[in-house]
């Protein structure tokens, strides 16, 4: 069980894909779909388990390519935002794949996880500040399609990256860029996220608690390897003590 102490945590950054919405399984179905197509008669399939947590979950769309690419041994050139999607380069690979999730998610819309919007609920209700980070640059259309922007105060995304040049996770860039919006120091905020490279991120960048979540299971010590706090199946195994007092919102 994890616990959100209010009297220490002023506020609680989440995750998108996988902790706020079920889309983490949609990036990777993409993934693989762009994936296996060039790597036919080339390399081994792509692993939407191993392959997706370990190369790509979580990373800028750009870097998930060329971080896959390199553990099977394969170099492309980068080529450019311009390139025919599907192209055999970097930026022709990752718009591919941008192009397929971002069809699925018009066809099928966005769902939320139930235990997470309560989670959310509650916290608010206590006067917790709430934000949600992505690599992505589908974050907002992603959360908005869930029908939960108005439970986020702050909301950084991977158009917010390319603008300010914000680094990928492990790095804490991104939390530390909620945390600047948020008006807190990290060692107040509180870091929810389902893969390691998020939680190493929320680790280095000395946030108050860091929550990681392992749906799938199998990955509670790798999650603890990399600086999880406390490790859980579902936001339904966590509690909210306390209350943020007014006037420290």
């Amino acid at each position: 069980m994890a616990t959100f102490d209010l009297t220490s945590v002023r506020a609680v950054v989440f995750d998108t894909d996988g902790v706020v919405t079920d889309t983490a399984r949609v990036h990777a179905a993409a993934w693989k779909h762009v994936f296996d197509a060039f790597l036919r008669g080339r390399s081994e399939p792509f692993d939407v388990r191993a392959d997706y947590l370990a190369h790509v979950d979580g990373r800028p769309r750009l870097d998930g390519v060329r971080t896959f690419l390199a553990s099977r041994g394969v170099s492309l050139p980068e080529g450019g935002p311009d390139d025919e999607p599907g192209a055999p380069t970097v930026h022709g690979l990752g718009l591919a794949k941008d192009a397929l999730f971002a069809e699925q998610i018009a066809r099928h819309g966005v769902a939320a996880f139930p235990s997470t919007v309560v989670l959310l609920h509650e916290l608010r209700r206590r006067g917790c500040r709430t934000g949600v980070v992505s690599a992505s640059r589908h974050c907002r259309a992603v959360v908005s399609s869930a029908g939960l922007l108005h439970l986020f105060d702050v909301l950084v995304d991977g158009d917010d990256a390319a603008r300010l040049g914000l680094p990928g996770k492990p790095d804490p860039a991104l939390f530390q860029e909620a945390a600047r919006r948020l008006e807190l120091p990290p060692e107040q905020v509180a870091i929810v996220d389902d893969a390691p490279a998020g939680v190493r991120a929320g680790r280095r960048g000395g946030f108050g608690l860091v929550v990681a979540v392992d749906r799938s299971g199998g990955r509670a010590a790798a999650m603890r390897a990399s600086g999880a706090d406390v490790v859980v199946s579902d936001l339904a195994e966590t509690d909210v003590a306390g209350r943020v007092p007014v006037g420290r919102r």
